[in-house]
């Protein structure tokens, strides 16, 4: 995928003052984009690399995000039109049936569909008010507009989960998407944006940066992604993984990035992957490239 094939879908409705709903859902391609091509990343697929995973590779993904690259500006455009819960989990079904058309039916960004929908969502009614996209005014827009909606459904995935991670994270008790959710997505706003900026402040590379990110979200989300594929044991096991990764000087230190591929090899041999993680990763970078730490360039 190139850079003016992401820049191409301009439906383009010029809302308020704040940025136009085609550029919030722009970045949100981009911003999935940069997940899919940032290597080393454990168990995950990268642009050469399947990682843990058998049924897909970059190019079900890349034909995955041209399906998804309107979706984004659709539900952004919901956003700031202030509509209800109902009309953005129709508009992201109708995406998840999109995804499912352009990769026979894997799951590539069900977990993104989700989480940046909502933010892209939440990014719309901002714009519309012409409050600026920083992360403590998305996650209050997104409690305030669509908060009651998120906690029925969390209420509701629990007591009946139908996917595998819903039903992994029921299974072991642990906090799934629809849970972080309807709590504002904390892991999200409390460790991955400060992870990135702190990261880029300190003047690590864009690389060592998001590699850090993804290592610091692996290391406290309950991903029922490595519960489904792993167990409770895989799951802490790769939470370990990610905490002495971090301990040790992360991506930043000589050899960072070598230890990070060695760590991609056990996840490959245990067949774990954190995609619950890499969502949070590209929703991270969605929200550092719409609201920028003064100085740094994500």
């Amino acid at each position: 995928m190139t850079a003016n094939a992401l820049r191409r879908p301009a439906n383009a409705q010029r809302p308020g003052p704040g940025p136009a709903p085609h550029t919030i859902g722009r970045a949100a391609t981009l911003s999935l984009y940069e997940e899919l091509a940032l290597s080393p990343k454990p168990g995950l697929v990268t642009l050469t690399d399947n990682g843990s995973h058998t049924d897909m590779d970059a190019r079900t993904f890349v034909r995955s995000l041209f399906a998804l690259r309107g979706y984004f500006v659709r539900i952004a455009a919901l956003g700031h039109a202030g509509e209800g819960f109902p009309a953005l989990e129709r508009c992201g079904i109708e995406a998840e049936a999109r995804m499912a058309a352009a990769t026979g039916g894997v799951n590539t960004h069900r977990g993104a569909i989700f989480t940046l929908g909502l933010l892209c969502a939440a990014a719309g009614a901002l714009a519309r008010q012409g409050t600026p996209l920083q992360p403590a005014a998305l996650r209050d827009a997104l409690r305030r507009h669509w908060g009651a909606a998120l906690a029925e459904r969390a209420e509701r995935t629990l007591r009946a989960p139908r996917l595998p991670g819903g039903i992994a994270a029921a299974r072991h008790g642990l906090r799934g998407a629809a849970q972080e959710a309807a709590l504002g997505f904390p892991v999200l706003f409390d460790t991955a944006v400060p992870a990135l900026r702190h990261a880029l402040a300190r003047g690590l590379g864009v690389q060592q940066a998001r590699v850090d990110t993804l290592f610091s979200v692996m290391a406290v989300l309950d991903d029922s992604n490595l519960a489904h594929r792993g167990g409770l044991e895989g799951l802490r096991h790769a939470q370990a993984c990610a905490r002495e990764f971090l301990a040790a000087g992360g991506a930043g230190r000589p050899g960072g990035l070598e230890d990070a591929h060695a760590i991609g090899r056990d996840f490959v041999a245990r067949r774990l992957s954190p995609g619950g993680s890499a969502d949070l990763l590209a929703a991270a970078c969605w929200v550092v490239r719409m609201a920028p730490p003064a100085g740094s360039a994500p």
